[in-house]
């Protein structure tokens, strides 16, 4: 990579001296480092952010709305639900553990005085957990205004879920893309109120679309690399979901909350947690763009947008070369679709 002065003449350069793809990396990362994370993702930046926020915004009723969250009992997932209930919806937080679910689940309605508030036990990475949970949500015959995808995780080492898929993938993805494809009835329903948020993250600034979505080769699995693979996909999903489902009346938006303080960030990396506390968001921090989506009036949000601090961002950044053409959008959609479906009936 070179780099020259405005008249075109070569410049010294530290990078000049470093092969053309590993200068892009270094130049990549520190864009990153700097905007993405320290600039937009530290809790100073939020409330730097957050001297704009008008707070009419997030001051709205919700009762009679019906919302659902996932990865509900603890960090950002909490803060999301004990947010939509303290302001009068209907809540189901969809946790893994059932013993955390219901002391989560009670201590929301202690602390809003709302009984509204219920626990669906479902594992976001089977299928056949998923399936059993839509059925039964749907012979309800509810109304689901706001879904909020927010189960994720970050797995170290290669592992597979009970339906064959990497991990990862099925946390992240597959997970997401099927609860949100077996709600459609309920979210029709509620339509054109309603509206399905995905908790995404800005490493995603990091990564085009992938073919290669399972990653079987152990020696070659870089966690990192394909969580931030994921975050993409879930920006780009999110966007699918606009083109097809949009018209119908919902409303389809990916985010970044920050870089929150929660169990999984001090279990993941210990010593970077102690060191860098100081700096990261509150789960109430992190949850606010979600909140702030779910009130907005669906007219003034972008459909299909990525938004940081309740502003629509753009889903590039210059020179990281994460851009992808519409062939390989349709193609990579339509392997995700049969990822995701060919274990169910």
């Amino acid at each position: 990579m070179g780099f020259a002065d405005q008249t075109g003449c070569q410049i010294w350069s530290p990078l000049n001296f470093i092969h053309p793809e590993k200068a892009r990396s270094l130049y990549i990362e520190h864009v990153y480092e700097h905007y993405c994370k320290y600039w937009c993702s530290t809790r100073q930046g939020f409330l730097r952010k957050a001297k704009t926020f008008r707070k009419e915004d997030t001051d709205v009723n919700m009762t009679g709305k019906v919302c659902m969250v996932t990865g509900a009992n603890q960090g950002i997932g909490y803060a999301i639900a004990q947010a939509f209930a303290s302001r009068g919806a209907k809540v189901y937080m969809v946790c893994r553990n059932k013993e955390r679910g219901e002391i989560a689940v009670s201590k929301i309605r202690s602390e809003t005085d709302n009984k509204r508030v219920f626990l669906e036990v479902c594992d976001i990475s089977s299928l056949q957990q998923i399936q059993t949970l839509t059925s039964r949500f749907n012979d309800t015959n509810q109304p689901l205004h706001v879904l909020v995808n927010n189960a994720g995780g970050l797995e170290l080492t290669r592992r597979e879920s009970e339906d064959g898929l990497e991990l990862n993938f099925a946390t992240n993805v597959a997970g997401m893309f099927r609860i949100t494809e077996l709600l459609q009835p309920a979210l029709k329903k509620a339509a054109p109120d309603c509206r399905v948020i995905s908790v995404s993250s800005s490493r995603m600034y990091l990564s085009s679309l992938s073919m290669s979505l399972q990653f079987d080769d152990e020696g070659k699995f870089n966690p990192m690399e394909h969580y931030q693979q994921y975050k993409r996909l879930q920006v780009a999903i999110t966007e699918y979901w606009a083109k097809i489902y949009g018209p119908q009346g919902i409303g389809f938006y990916s985010m970044h909350p920050g870089w929150v303080e929660t169990e999984a960030v001090r279990r993941n990396n210990p010593k970077l947690y102690e060191k860098q506390r100081k700096f990261m968001r509150t789960p109430e921090q992190g949850a606010d763009t979600v909140l702030w989506l779910a009130l907005k009036p669906r007219s003034k949000l972008e459909q299909g947008g990525f938004f940081i601090d309740r502003s629509a961002r753009a889903k590039h950044l210059p020179g990281f070369g994460t851009s992808y053409t519409d062939e390989s959008f349709s193609t990579t959609m339509r392997v995700v679709r049969e990822k995701c479906t060919l274990l169910m009936p």
